[in-house]
């Protein structure tokens, strides 16, 4: 059996301008739009699609990185400083500073305009994350 992931759900408070923020700050491609109200959308970053709808309610916690669950969206760059450059550019703050990765490499966390966490991940050449 091959498994593999093809998209991670994302419940939003306001499902179009998540949608609107994935697309101009971190380059999305729109894939699907459900038309529907409340809309629905699938949303490609590199090679992976986030599903953002309308979720019931929020949590407090959603940013913190202890929080049991999927906690956060790591986003594999060549080079976190180029990369955090244009993200601040684009609006995106950064809190903390650049830290040790798990496996290897650096990374940077951030949050998007409903305060979900992401992280930026810069890997060494070589790094067992390589596929």
């Amino acid at each position: 059996m091959k498994i593999s992931v093809e998209h991670i759900g994302l419940p939003a408070r306001n499902p179009t301008a998540l949608k609107e923020w994935y697309l101009h700050t971190l380059n999305g491609e729109i894939v699907f739009e459900s038309g529907t109200t409340p809309p629905a959308y699938f949303v490609r970053l590199g090679g992976a699609m986030l599903e953002i709808y309308e979720g019931d309610f929020s949590a407090r916690e959603t940013g913190d990185n202890k929080c049991n669950g999927f906690r956060h969206l790591a986003l594999r760059v060549d080079s976190i400083e180029s990369a955090k450059k244009e993200l601040e550019q684009r609006g995106v703050r950064f809190g903390e500073d650049v830290k040790p990765a798990g496996g290897g490499g650096r990374v940077l966390f951030f949050q998007d305009c409903e305060g979900n966490l992401l992280h930026l991940v810069e890997r060494p050449v070589g790094s067992i994350f390589d596929v």
